[in-house]
């Protein structure tokens, strides 16, 4: 199921940056995917990877794969492999992340455990990785009104 953010407005038609939601496959299925090698992938590439499944098992190891033959095929070169976290904060409904709960107060919001659990594994996840440092910060609080948190 595809779900873009308005947040992501400015490049999800061209895809040319990574999603989101294929951030959190990239995460799910263990496999590290950088800026230059996404930009080697044409349009119906990153599209079959935003429309493939990795929820489950066989999944998460199809979509893994799939990676790994894209990014041989499309950049000569290997995709590197990541530990995957039995559980991540985003599948934690009970407990919001230090560096959610530190952006949201620095942006004046004060999250409730209520409003966390209420959000989608995706939403979780998106908030966490605008949370950390990097050039993506600008983004947070768009994210915090877009899933009315403000």
């Amino acid at each position: 199921m595809e779900e873009f953010f308005q947040f992501e407005a400015d490049f999800v038609e061209s895809l040319r940056c990574v999603p989101m939601q294929v951030r959190l496959k990239l995460d799910t299925c263990g496999v590290k995917l950088k800026l230059p090698q996404w930009n080697k992938f044409n349009q119906d590439d990153r599209q079959i990877l935003v429309d493939t499944p990795c929820t489950t098992e066989p999944e998460i190891a199809d979509y893994r794969d799939l990676l790994h033959q894209m990014v041989l095929q499309r950049t000569g070169n290997t995709a590197t492999d990541l530990a995957i976290d039995p559980h991540p904060d985003w599948e934690n409904v009970t407990t919001i992340p230090e560096s959610v709960q530190e952006k949201s107060q620095a942006v004046g919001v004060v999250l409730s455990p209520a409003q966390w659990s209420g959000l989608t594994p995706l939403r979780r996840f998106a908030l966490i990785k605008l949370s950390r440092s990097g050039h993506e910060n600008h983004n947070f609080l768009p994210a915090l009104k877009e899933f009315q948190l403000v």
